[in-house]
């Protein structure tokens, strides 16, 4: 049986194990699943008092939305990244975490991951219905634009998904990668990523540097964010080149990360 047969034909597991991590994710917690709209909403806040009020932050003028709000086009950003930083965070601990099942019973292992994903997909979905809410609530009539906002996310999830393959294999091997990616690597690349500021911003700051500005826009996660500030901020479709950016670099991820996985799955017990 093929790795992608095998994995098809445990689809109920993969449910089963999204459902497991829904179901602890806010274990004992007073008000569950609440916290998925409260945590966002609380970052937003804290944010907008320091970079708004303290740094004199300013929101862009959306075209052709008009709209002109630093809370909202900080919100757009920031659901599309806490999505991508739980599911890293969230796959890079996942193999450890489950040692115990790994050893004792032969699955799917990409499984694990995949319910991980899975699990930060409906936390991401359910910030995003906050965010359209706010914007319809503004005037921004996002409902329209609500395929489009499903296909980034679609995108989005098989990205992630490529580098969680990645990062939890790696940290199954060497426990030095949860500290070097979580504390370090996706700190950079959050203030490398146009959240808290407007991508203008570091283009004008890279205009005499032509190496820099094409690192800078070659990030994935840079794409990403401006995709959804574009569609939900702006109302206006992401250019072409920006899609198939996104197509490309979401399929290089998958397949990368599969054959990654593959590559090391063997001696995963060994090494847990």
């Amino acid at each position: 049986m093929s790795k992608l047969s095998e994995i098809t034909a445990t689809r109920e597991l993969i449910l089963n194990l999204t459902l497991r991590e829904l179901r602890s994710r806010y274990k004992r917690s007073v008000l569950g699943w609440a916290w998925s709209m409260l945590n966002p909403l609380s970052t937003v806040v804290i944010y907008t008092i320091v970079f708004k009020y303290f740094f004199h932050a300013q929101g862009p003028v959306g075209r052709p939305s008009g709209l002109k709000n630093f809370s909202i086009y900080l919100f757009c950003g920031l659901t599309a990244w806490n999505f991508f930083n739980a599911s890293i965070n969230g796959a890079m601990g996942t193999l450890v975490g489950n040692a115990g099942l790994i050893k004792k019973v032969y699955f799917p292992r990409e499984n694990l991951v995949f319910a991980t994903v899975l699990s930060s997909v409906v936390s991401f979905l359910i910030e995003l219905g906050v965010a359209i809410v706010i914007l319809l609530a503004l005037g921004n009539n996002v409902l329209p634009w609500i395929p489009v906002i499903l296909l980034l996310v679609l995108l989005e999830t098989i990205f992630v998904t490529g580098l969680g393959l990645i990062v939890a294999v790696a940290n199954a091997y060497f426990r030095d990668v949860q500290y070097l990616v979580g504390s370090i690597l996706l700190q950079m690349l959050f203030y490398l990523t146009p959240i808290v500021y407007e991508a203008k911003v570091a283009y004008d700051a890279t205009a005499g540097h032509p190496v820099l500005r094409r690192l800078y826009t070659a990030n994935p996660t840079l794409q990403f964010i401006e995709s959804f500030h574009r569609v939900m901020y702006d109302l206006r479709w992401p250019t072409a080149s920006n899609f198939v950016y996104l197509f490309v670099v979401s399929g290089i991820s998958l397949v990368l990360g599969l054959w990654v996985f593959n590559r090391f799955d063997g001696n995963l017990a060994e090494e847990l």
